[in-house]
């Protein structure tokens, strides 16, 4: 970064290379659509280098950077709360394509169908959890963040982390329950 600071351009793209794996997984989860988490990945480098004099050296530079992803992540969510839209899937009950060929370890379909129906109860469960709650804990588990990095990236102290992640997990938990084998 500091390389990016001083004039040398060609270093954006070693810090794209070195981050935009876990930055495009970290916007995933985070939008639920590949498609926005591409545009927004896309969109945090270039702010990341519009904004290259202002980075402060003395903090690390992966906090920085989701930093202003999940400033964008937040204008998505404000965006799509003036613009809803209707997935065209959404008659499917389901919402999943059969794949012409099974793989190589064969599940059987009964199997597949349990793990994605599972699969999805998570995803939706997780993305319908508050903004702050959801954010914090996608940085944890997923990310893998410690409390520290997570209260920089969201301006709040490590206890606070703490206490989102606490929560979240809890509403997860009353959410599917089922899938734990608890009663509903």
């Amino acid at each position: 970064m500091e390389r990016l600071a001083s004039g040398h351009d060609a270093a954006l793209n070693d810090l794209m290379e070195r981050h935009a794996g876990k930055l495009f997984n970290y916007l995933v989860r985070c939008l639920q659509n590949e498609e926005d988490a591409a545009d927004a990945a896309q969109e945090t480098f270039v702010r990341v280098y519009q904004n290259r004099a202002k980075f402060d050296s003395r903090q690390r530079f992966s906090t920085w950077l989701y930093v202003i992803a999940t400033n964008l992540v937040k204008d998505r969510y404000r965006y799509r709360a003036r613009h809803p839209q209707v997935s065209l899937d959404a008659e499917n009950p389901t919402g999943h394509v059969f794949k012409e060929s099974l793989p190589e370890e064969k599940p059987t379909p009964s199997e597949s169908l349990q793990r994605t129906e599972r699969a999805d109860a998570v995803r939706q469960a997780v993305a319908r959890l508050p903004e702050d709650l959801r954010t914090a804990l996608i940085l944890s588990e997923y990310e893998d963040l410690s409390h520290a990095e997570i209260g920089a990236i969201l301006r709040c102290s490590s206890k606070v982390v703490e206490m989102r992640i606490y929560r979240a997990r809890k509403q997860l938990r009353e959410k599917l329950g089922w899938l734990l084998g608890n009663s509903p």
